[in-house]
């Protein structure tokens, strides 16, 4: 439902946008929405077909062809799917603008040139969280993140951050919430031997 309601909040603003003599004189903003079902495989083959082209429009209004060149893309949220759309599309320079999208690596402008975002990165959110560690005092820590390009670049920033703090941590362990229960009885394990 998220998503949803992000798609609902583009589509007014495009449509207040193209209904305002005031804002974007002599324009009018267009758009596809695609959902990914936030699944990388479909986010990229949806980048794909952006890569390669729509199909030219004929706009009834104008009696014109318009061009079937993407010229930016909105989305994906997730950081995972974002990386890979922006690795396909980068090439193109099809700028990716991400509201949701928050990995500290996607900052990175030699791997994503083409990639903007309209919210903080996580680096503000490890350095906090480092920061807040430090206050209460807690020297040697673990750490337990989620096994995807998200939650792996995540702990990196906050390990960095973490070290510049003097922080000590002992482990960082990684699962999924499908990993099979072998999995996460071992990262359970890994928690229950440094807690003793």
């Amino acid at each position: 439902m998220r998503e949803l309601r992000f798609a609902r909040a583009m589509v007014f603003a495009i449509e207040e946008i193209n209904n305002s003599s005031d804002l974007l004189p002599g324009i009018t903003l267009g758009y596809q929405i695609h959902d990914s079902c936030a699944s990388v495989p479909v986010a990229v083959q949806v980048a794909f077909q952006f890569a390669n082209g729509l199909q030219q429009l004929y706009d009834s209004k104008k009696g014109c062809v318009r061009s079937g060149r993407v010229t930016a893309i909105v989305g994906e949220s997730g950081s995972t799917p974002t990386i890979s759309m922006t690795r396909i599309i980068g090439p193109f320079d099809i700028p990716q603008v991400s509201h949701f999208a928050t990995c500290a690596c996607l900052s990175d402008k030699t791997q994503y040139p083409t990639f903007f975002r309209t919210i903080p990165s996580d680096q503000f959110q490890a350095d906090a969280l480092a920061k807040l560690v430090k206050h209460f005092g807690w020297t040697w820590i673990g750490a337990v993140r989620s096994n995807s390009d998200y939650g792996n670049n995540g702990m990196a920033s906050f390990l960095r951050a973490a070290h510049k703090e003097g922080i000590c941590v002992e482990y960082s362990e990684s699962f999924n919430r499908n990993d099979p229960p072998s999995k996460i009885q071992q990262v359970a394990d890994v928690i229950r031997r440094f807690m003793s």
